[in-house]
Formats: C-alpha cells, structure tokens, sequence
C-alpha cells in the first residue's frame, strides 16, 4: 500500500491508477449530489416566482379591465374619448413591475396633467392645448388639486404597492439564481480527496460494507462547504426580510388594497374635478393666461351630471383568500430554507453514515472500523483552520460566492427600502450577477434590465435579451478605467 497517495498505508486491493479513478469519482458524486440537492431548492422558488407573478400580473389586468367596464358605462362620451389615458397609465404600471427604469412618481404626475388636459378640452370644446400650457398646467397641479387629495394618496398607496411586489419577486429569483451559482461551484482537490479517503477507501481496504462515522463525515463535508456556509447571514437576513414584506402583501393598506381601489379612486378623483371645474379653469388662466374660454358641451355635462358617483368592482381580480394562501406558503418555505446552507454538510451525510446499535464503534472513521474522536468544528472558512479532515486556505475565499453574498446584501437592502417605500433603482444588479467577474457572461446568464424571470430550461433565472451588449460592456470596463487614469495624470501634469 506504499503506492498509495490518498489511502492509509496497509493492506490494499487498489492500485494507484485505481486510486485516482476513485477519487474523481467520488468528486463527480458529490458534486452532482450538492446540485441535486440545490436544484430542488431552486425549484421550490421557481414555483413561488411564477405564482406570485401571476398572481401581480393578473390583478394589474383585472383592474385595468374593471375601470375600464365600470367608467364606460358610467362616464360614457367621456371616457371613450379619454381611455387612451388610462391604457397609458396601466401599461406603464405594468412596466415598471416588470422592471423598467421609469420614475413611477413622474408617471403618476403626468397621467393627472394628462386627464386635465382631456377633461378642460371636452368640458369646452376648445382646441388642443400647446405644449407651454401643458408645462403650466403641470406646474399648477399641486397648487390647484384639481382632483383633492385623491392624486397625492394613491401615488403614496400606489408606489409602494408594485414596489412591494416588484421587490419581492425579484428576492424569490435573486435567491434561485444564487442557489443556481453556488451549487454549481467545483469542489477544491483537497476536497476531493478528503471525499476520497471517507467514502472509497474502505473498498481498497477490503471493508466495502463499511460506512463513515457520523461525526467524521460532518467534518468532511463542513471542510469541503465551508464556503457556502458563509453565506448563512446574508441568506438569513433576505429571507426574514422577505418574510416582512410578504406580510404587507395582502390585507389592509396592502398590494392588493392599492390595486383594486385604483379605478374608484381615480374615478372619485374625476368626480371632484367635474364639481370644481368652473373654479379650476378660472384658476388655470388667471396663471398660465392663454387658456382659450369655449362653448361648455351639453352632452358630456349631461352624462357627468347623470352619473355623480360610480360605484367600481373593487372585487375583480385575484380573492383575498388566494393571496393569503401564497403568502402563508411562502413564508412556510423561506422559514424553512433559512439555515440551508449551514444544514448542507448534516443533509449530505445523512444516508451515507454509519447509523443503528454499536455504528460508533464499527463505523470508519478515516483509518479504520473504529470511533471517530476528533469533536465536529464550526460552519463557515474561518473555522477550518481546525478542520482535522480537509487542509483549507482560510485566507483564499471561494470568489464566486463572496460575488453571491454580495447579490444577497443588494437584494436584501432593496427589499428593506421597498418596506419604507423608497424605490431603489433595479439595473445595477446586472452587471454583479453576471458570472465570476472574469469579464464575460457564464450560463446565458447576462442581464439587460432588472427582471429576472425563470427559464424553461432546467429552471434557471434569465433575461437573455441583449447578451452582447451587456457582455461587451463588462469587457470594456478595464480599458474605460484606464484611459480615464491616464486622463487624471495629464490634468494633474498641467
């Protein structure tokens, strides 16, 4: 047994060659177990993902398509002729959920300048109003409120409610996509053979029905994934903080709240327009002065006067009881992920071990059929240092999971400013979460915009438009950074 290099010395059935197949073995068995095991977790986002964007998704249409049935109907002439509006308004709203970089405040101000506008022209039959009265009129919203308090309460109600949900669907794909990343990292070659000498080495040593003991394999597997139990406190921290922000997602004040009373508020708003519009007008042009006075139409003034009030489906769309079984499910199951990556090295071993009456003592521990001393060590790199098992670098982290971590941070504080309605803007995660940092995109994984949405192939996360260009920006950095160095110097020369 002289010849072997991983194996104890002694009595053998395995040449070196065989030695060596083993161990790649082995490394190959691990590592497929590891992806396996993060494939399901992934998976179980996945499926999160893909019900709370439905369910997002559909409550946007539904209420869209309630105000458009209701104020048809109520507001009549009215309304058709200022429905391009409110379409306009909607698919902004949706854009902004699926991630665009658009200013949903400006959105919001611009849709009531524009329903002004609409509203002065038909109550007076006047023609189009320029651009110069358009800047006042926008100027004078806030002054005037000519729609009450209505505009200011729903950008309040509004904005944090798809920020909320934007927030949140994009932690359910961050946390996949990091599952997706980490699992696929290699195993180091110490690693490798550490693997080796517990799980092979007994069958060189004619003791293939032994199994390692439990205690050894922990510390085996707590040397090979000491890096991914690193990312245990930012993994913690993204999942309470999701927790949170599932709880404002149904309820009173919640997501659902804002987005089904969407078409009465505005209606409502429209309603206290048309009460106050000889006072509004008289406003708007003793300000922007070149306001034209036009003949008032009777038949839109006798349908506004016929319908006052309008009463809006607030219950289209998505039941409160559907919501409320998403958030309790997964809630459920991001409890239940919490310490994943600091259970890993207990899940790997627990069917490989040694287990029933006297396994302590007639289990291999490394050597031979006997106990296996040595006390299991702490989770995370800085702990190995004492790793009786595997020998580990503490002072070389693995590079593609600190990158990990640090997706885990930017999601977890974005979700916390969502929680106090503060948007954060979505676009700089790409250029992060596109790969090792080597410059190029790995997995068709870059990122043009912020919406990550699951793959239809082996669940992954992607938004494969514009690869090149993202890809090629990435490249190109080093070479921006040093021209603009080499610019400093002269500046700084003259």
């Amino acid at each position: 047994g002289e010849h072997l290099r991983i194996c104890p010395q002694g009595y053998t059935c395995c040449t070196s060659e065989m030695e060596d197949n083993l161990a790649t073995l082995g490394c190959r068995e691990m590592e497929g177990l590891l992806k396996n095991d993060g494939r399901s977790l992934q998976n179980s986002l996945v499926g999160q993902y893909k019900a709370f964007d439905g369910y997002f998704v559909e409550l946007l249409n539904r209420s869209a398509i309630s105000l458009h049935a209701t104020l048809s109907s109520a507001w009549g002439t009215l309304y058709v002729q200022t429905a391009q509006v409110f379409s306009d308004l909607y698919t902004d709203l949706r854009r902004y959920y699926r991630g665009s970089k658009i200013n949903l405040e400006e959105v919001l101000n611009e849709f009531w300048v524009k329903l002004l506008e609409k509203l002065l022209y038909h109550r007076n039959k006047q023609s189009l109003i320029g651009e110069d009265d358009l800047e006042c009129l926008s100027k004078q919203m806030e002054t005037l409120r000519p729609f009450g308090d209505i505009p200011r309460a729903i950008k309040v109600s509004v904005t944090r409610a798809i920020l909320a949900a934007r927030s949140f669907v994009q932690g359910l794909a961050v946390s996949g996509e990091v599952v997706r990343r980490v699992s696929q990292a290699r195993l180091s070659q110490d690693c490798m053979r550490a693997i080796m000498k517990m799980t092979y080495c007994p069958h060189c040593r004619g003791m293939s029905s032994a199994r390692p003991c439990s205690n050894y394999c922990t510390n085996v597997m707590k040397g090979c994934l000491a890096n991914q139990a690193d990312l245990n406190i930012e993994w913690r921290n993204l999942a309470d903080t999701m927790i949170q922000v599932a709880d404002h997602l149904h309820g009173t004040d919640s997501v659902e709240d804002a987005i089904k009373t969407l078409p009465s508020s505005i209606s409502d708003a429209m309603v206290t327009m048309m009460e106050n519009m000889e006072m509004v007008k008289n406003k708007l042009v003793q300000a922007c002065g070149t306001l034209k006075d036009g003949e008032p139409s009777s038949t839109i003034l006798d349908e506004v006067s016929q319908n006052r009030k309008v009463t809006v489906d607030d219950n289209a769309g998505p039941s409160t009881t559907e919501i409320g079984i998403l958030v309790a499910e997964v809630t459920t199951k991001l409890e239940h992920m919490q310490p994943y990556w600091v259970s890993l090295p207990r899940l790997v071993c627990s069917d490989r071990v040694a287990t029933g009456i006297g396994a302590e003592d007639k289990c291999w521990n490394g050597m031979s059929r006997a106990r296996y001393l040595p006390e299991v060590i702490g989770d995370g790199l800085a702990n190995q240092i004492n790793n009786p098992e595997v020998e580990i670098d503490i002072t070389k982290p693995d590079i593609t999971i600190r990158q990990q971590i640090m997706q885990l941070k930017i999601m977890t504080h974005r979700l916390k400013n969502a929680l106090n309605g503060n948007d954060v803007d979505f676009q700089d995660t790409s250029d992060d979460i596109s790969g090792s940092g080597s410059g190029t995109c790995a997995d068709e994984m870059c990122h043009q915009g912020t919406h990550i949405e699951p793959s239809t192939k082996e669940s992954t996360f992607n938004t494969p438009q514009n690869k090149e260009v993202r890809g090629s920006a990435v490249q190109n950095l080093p070479c921006i950074t040093i021209n603009l160095l080499l610019l400093l110097v002269l500046l700084l020369w003259r």
